[in-house]
């Protein structure tokens, strides 16, 4: 998962109470100034409510966890809820479609959740322990996610992965998945990972063996335009960063909240 924008304090998703990311006319912290200041909110405020809106506390092990009572899973249930009405409408009306219904999940931080990674790497990306981190295939599920996988495989849409993450992580990708309990189609022709080595020929526009160029945008819609070549409908497309589900070829975009990182 490769983030060369990845920065603290970032998402428009679900904000967190009070997390304007601009103040206006008071500087930050309750302080009051005579002139108006537009400096960004404060960090050390930002991070307080982000663990708020997790609920994070740190485990027996170790490891930080999200509270399955927060703000968090509360809107992680909401959006599931309304996905899971809108998969079995889908799959009622496969019949009238163009193609067989599918829905197509990002992992990181969509599927598994790395919010114990962003707390100890003080929310900043760094390309070895990153990869060590995945190595681990130790990450716990995203509220719900695995449920809501099966559920759409329950009603015969079929379930394709688009990820941001190497083919050289495929094996740990996997391994975690099924820890989790997401179970559903993980073999190569329904996990898609990025490959800069040997660039799919349906890519070829932005990416070749020479050079990786596609932008998480051009990757990730390219991806599903080839999903929907293969005779599919993508009904449904879900991910934690806009990037994720921006592009088209997909009915319906699910945005699940990640106020952690931002991916351009």
């Amino acid at each position: 998962m490769h983030k060369p924008l990845r920065i603290a304090a970032v998402a428009a998703t679900c904000a967190v109470a009070g997390a304007a990311l601009y103040g206006t006319g008071a500087a930050t912290a309750d302080q009051s100034t005579a002139n108006s200041t537009r400096e960004p909110h404060n960090i050390g405020l930002l991070v307080g409510e982000i663990d708020t809106y997790y609920g994070t506390t740190l485990d027996s092990d170790g490891v930080y966890q999200a509270s399955g009572s927060s703000p968090y899973a509360k809107d992680l249930a909401h959006i599931e809820s309304d996905a899971k009405k809108y998969i079995r409408k889908a799959a009622e009306k496969a019949g009238h479609q163009h193609g067989r219904p599918a829905v197509v999940f990002d992992i990181d931080d969509t599927l598994l959740l790395s919010l114990d990674y962003e707390k100890k790497s003080n929310y900043t990306y760094n390309s070895a322990t990153w990869a060590d981190y995945v190595a681990r295939a130790d990450r716990p599920a995203v509220f719900g996610t695995p449920e809501l996988v099966a559920y759409a495989e329950s009603k015969g849409v079929e379930v394709f992965y688009n990820s941001g993450l190497k083919e050289s992580q495929r094996a740990s990708a996997v391994a975690n998945l099924k820890k989790v309990g997401v179970d559903v189609n993980l073999d190569a022709g329904h996990m898609f990972l990025k490959d800069a080595a040997n660039p799919p020929s349906y890519l070829s526009a932005c990416a070749t063996a020479a050079a990786w160029n596609c932008t998480t945008v051009q990757y990730k819609s390219g991806t599903r335009k080839h999903i929907e070549s293969l005779g599919y409908d993508v009904v449904a497309n879900f991910g934690d960063q806009y990037s994720d589900l921006q592009g088209g070829y997909a009915d319906r975009t699910y945005k699940f909240p990640n106020p952690t990182y931002y991916v351009g």
